[in-house]
C-alpha cells in the first residue's frame, strides 16, 4: 500500500512539473483566439505578423477583421468582441477610447503616405495631382469618414484643386481596397490610395504617381488593446510584437516608422 501511495505521489509531482504555472501552456494547451480589427491598408503586413504571433504562441489563432477604420470603430463601440484595434487614423482610435469601451496600451506604430494611381496604360494621360481637376477625368476616392478618403480630400485642398477635382468623383468606396479595384477594372481614370497599396500583386497593372511633399498627407497609425477583452495579456503581446519585431515586416511593405 505504501509503495502505491509513493507511486501516486510521484505521478502527481511529475504532472505538476510538466505545467508549473497550471495554465496549460504545453502541447495540451486549450486553443485560444485573438481577434484583431485593423485598417484595410494593413492587410498584407498584419497577415504576416499574425503568422509570426501564432508561431510564438502555441494553440493561439489570430483572427483578423480588416476594413475601414471608421466602420471598425463603430463595430467596437456597438459591442463587437475585439481584442486589438489598429486604426489608420487617430480620430477613430480617439472615438473608441472616449465613446466606446476604451483602450489600453495605445501607441503609434507606423506612418503612410498618399499616392496617385492610374491604370498602367493611363488612358486619361494623368501625370500629376493637378490633372485630377481636368474635365472628363473619372476619379475614385474612399468615402468621407474613411481615413484615406479624408486624407485624399485634404491633399486635393492642399493642391488648391478640391472643388474641380471633387466634381470628377465617380465613386466613393468604403475602403482603400475598393479604390484600387475600381482603377484596376478601368471604371476610373485615377484614384488616391496609400503608397503601400501598390503591392507586387497589382504593381504591373497600375502606374503610381508621387504626390509632392508640400501637398501630401502623412497618416499615422495607432494600435491598442480594447478594454474589456478577456485576452488582455495576449492582446498586449500582439501589440508588443507590432511595436517590436513587427516593425521590420511593416517596413518591408512600405510603411514608414512612427
Amino acid at each position: 500500500m505504501r509503495k502505491a501511495l509513493v507511486l501516486v505521489a510521484s505521478i502527481a509531482l511529475l504532472s505538476a512539473c510538466g505545467d508549473p504555472n497550471g495554465e496549460g501552456g504545453g502541447s495540451g494547451a486549450d486553443p485560444r483566439t485573438l481577434t484583431v480589427s485593423a485598417a484595410a491598408s494593413l492587410t498584407d503586413a498584419f497577415t504576416d505578423i499574425g503568422k509570426t504571433f501564432e508561431g510564438q504562441h502555441h494553440g493561439v489563432t489570430v483572427t483578423f477583421n480588416f476594413g475601414p477604420s471608421d466602420g471598425l470603430a463603430g463595430q467596437i463601440e456597438e459591442g463587437a468582441p475585439v481584442d486589438v484595434f489598429a486604426s489608420a487614423s487617430q480620430k477613430w482610435m480617439d472615438s473608441v477610447e472616449t465613446d466606446g469601451p476604451g483602450v489600453t496600451g495605445r501607441a503609434d506604430f507606423a506612418r503612410n503616405r498618399l499616392a496617385l494611381i492610374v491604370p498602367s496604360d493611363n488612358p486619361a494621360g494623368i501625370e500629376r495631382i493637378g490633372d485630377l481637376a481636368e474635365g472628363g477625368v473619372k476619379l475614385v476616392l474612399a468615402a468621407q469618414g474613411v481615413p484615406v478618403g479624408d486624407y485624399a480630400r485634404e491633399a486635393l485642398a492642399n493642391a488648391a484643386i478640391a472643388d474641380a477635382a471633387l466634381k470628377n468623383v465617380v465613386s466613393n468606396e468604403e475602403d482603400v481596397k475598393g479604390v484600387v479595384t475600381k482603377v484596376l477594372s478601368g471604371d476610373a481614370d485615377a484614384g488616391i490610395v496609400y503608397v503601400t497599396d501598390v503591392t507586387s500583386a497589382v504593381a504591373d497593372q497600375l502606374k503610381m504617381i508621387q504626390i509632392p511633399d508640400h501637398v501630401n498627407v502623412i497618416a499615422t497609425y495607432p494600435i491598442a488593446v480594447v478594454s474589456g477583452t478577456k485576452e488582455a495579456g495576449l492582446a498586449q503581446d500582439f501589440v508588443d510584437l507590432v511595436l517590436g519585431d513587427g516593425q521590420r515586416t511593416l517596413a518591408g511593405y512600405g510603411f514608414l516608422p512612427a
